[in-house]
């Protein structure tokens, strides 16, 4: 909502019109000197009246403009925000998501698998006002890239700098599982839950899959895992992150699709199969409508001053119509 905390101050814009009126019946006039300059015998200066005529409209709009704008900076103009604060914990949701080199295959509508977990993911904390959400990257060992948060920008700007490959040539899958059961253990939300995106099957790490999913279980930590993309030859185009060496071709891709199902099962979540975009943002939409916990709230307003905003395109706008008088129109006042 738009309103102005001084709105005697628009009185001041009467000053325009009577200005206009005044300079109409005489009172106020430009100072004119009529002068011929001409080489001799050569031809005398001929002012260009259609181009001088627009660009004294210019000149006269940018003035009247900025000194509106000037005035309604005066009257301080201000914008209110009504912003959702939450009283209390929703869910808390950690993504671990698998960085290695095959999730750079080319099968999910034309996007690579990384890129569609990345849109998918955005997407869903966009619209989950209230839950936490944190970020671990999952490849030959895994990492905390983002700890649970409510910091939406920050999160999806984390997200969005991931890259294949940057956890190494592998899948660690227990790992990941272990890594985001460490930073939820400790948490107070009513409902804690990890979301494990992979391409491929256990072939790093020292933690045994099944082992970090019985822990989950034990702590209370629902696991959910989506198996992405296509089986079969796939095509795929990978840039090593550390030597800048691009890959390109393609590769079998497939995996156990038992063992993740089995694997979901026992850390009392689910298992979805995303062969496409479609069915990878409906995987993850139903997982948050599962984990959804009514929360209480409040409405805060924020307010944002807008009066140096309208000051500066006042300044602006004045000064570039007194720079065409000066220098188009050769005008001295």
């Amino acid at each position: 909502m738009f309103y102005l905390e001084n709105y005697y101050a628009l009185l001041f814009l009467l000053l325009l019109p009577l200005f206009y009126l005044l300079r109409k019946l005489g009172v106020f006039t430009h100072i004119l000197l009529p002068l011929n300059l001409s080489d001799w015998e050569g031809k005398t200066y001929s002012y260009k009246k259609k181009v001088s005529g627009f660009v004294r409209f210019i000149a006269k709009f940018l003035t009247a403009a900025g000194f509106i704008a000037l005035i309604i900076a005066l009257a301080s103009p201000v914008m209110t925000h009504s912003q959702k604060i939450y009283t209390s914990h929703g869910s808390e949701f950690i993504f671990v998501v698998d960085t290695s080199p095959s999730m750079a295959a080319k099968d999910m509508n034309g996007k690579n698998r990384l890129e569609s977990a990345k849109e998918t993911i955005t997407g869903t904390v966009a619209n989950s006002g209230g839950s936490t959400f944190g970020l671990i990257s999952m490849g030959a060992d895994s990492a905390l890239i983002v700890p649970p948060t409510q910091d939406t920008d920050f999160f999806t700007e984390r997200l969005t700098a991931m890259q294949t490959g940057e956890m190494g040539d592998g899948t660690a899958i227990g790992t990941g599982i272990a890594t985001a059961v460490y930073h939820l253990v400790s948490s107070e939300a009513p409902k804690k839950c990890i979301v494990l995106i992979t391409d491929g099957e256990n072939n790093a790490g020292s933690i045994h899959p099944t082992t970090a999913a019985k822990l989950a279980e034990e702590k209370n930590i629902v696991l959910y895992i989506i198996g992405v993309g296509t089986k079969g030859t796939v095509p795929i185009e990978y840039t090593d992150p550390t030597t800048g060496k691009l890959f390109s071709g393609h590769f079998d891709s497939n995996f156990n699709e038992q063992e993740l199902i089995r694997l979901a099962a026992t850390g009392k979540g689910q298992y979805f199969y995303a062969d496409n975009p479609e069915l990878f943002y409906a995987s993850i939409k139903q997982i948050a409508e599962k984990q959804g916990v009514v929360q209480t709230y409040r409405i805060e307003k924020k307010l944002e001053y807008l009066y140096l905003k309208f000051a500066v395109a006042a300044l602006v706008m004045l000064l570039v119509s007194w720079i065409l008088r000066r220098f188009f129109l050769k005008e001295f006042l």
